[in-house]
């Protein structure tokens, strides 16, 4: 029974080093998702203010003149996604598919807060519990310098997967609110298009 203790022990510290380096990857990742969520951020209050004025006078007889008064120059996934439905009006296949492709390319946005959401707890659960053993024996054995080493990396896994698992929340929610708004406006520029075939 001690033989696989023993195991299991070797294994959870063995881990302590991966744990470690994987937090410290997520928490590069969300300081880099901080700042492309500014930039999303920015770029949507552009372009968000100018699809609510078209999109609520539009008209199926409107239709055309939409494209000419976006911007020439957007890498906004739904100003693009616009454009290739008008482009592809006429086919009710192409324009579902486009939908289609515009939720792929929202999820795959979404991939890395969802990631973070959930694997920061994940390791920070584990960075917290695996230095906790070397912790108690340090402190059976009246080795205070030990526990406290072993304490101080368990409390700062700990901050760090939560720092990476609130970055990864907050931006999915929000993300999460912006493609609901363009899948909607995208959904109802369809609508518009099958109104203008069918007149």
């Amino acid at each position: 029974m001690n033989y696989i203790t023993d195991i299991l022990y070797w294994i959870s510290t063995g881990l302590l080093v991966p744990v470690i380096v994987l937090l410290i990857i997520l928490f590069i990742r969300s300081l880099l998702l901080i700042g492309n969520f500014f930039g999303q951020y920015i770029a949507i209050r552009k372009t968000e203010s100018l699809l609510r004025q078209e999109f609520d006078t539009l008209t199926p007889e409107t239709l055309d003149q939409l494209v000419d008064k976006l911007p020439k120059k957007s890498n906004s996934l739904v100003i693009n996604s616009i454009r290739k439905m008008m482009e592809m009006k006429d086919s009710p296949a192409h324009i579902s598919r486009l939908l289609a492709d515009y939720e792929i390319m929202a999820d795959k946005d979404l991939a890395t807060s969802k990631t973070l959401s959930k694997m920061g707890p994940m390791l920070g659960l584990m960075g917290t519990l695996i230095p906790m053993g070397p912790a108690l024996v340090g402190l059976s054995t009246g080795d205070i310098a030990s526990m406290a080493y072993n304490m101080q990396v368990a409390f700062a896994t700990t901050v760090v997967g939560l720092f990476a698992a609130a970055i990864g929340f907050i931006t999915q929610q929000v993300k999460q609110r912006w493609y609901l708004q363009d899948m909607t406006n995208l959904e109802f520029l369809s609508e518009m298009l099958n109104e203008k075939r069918k007149a």
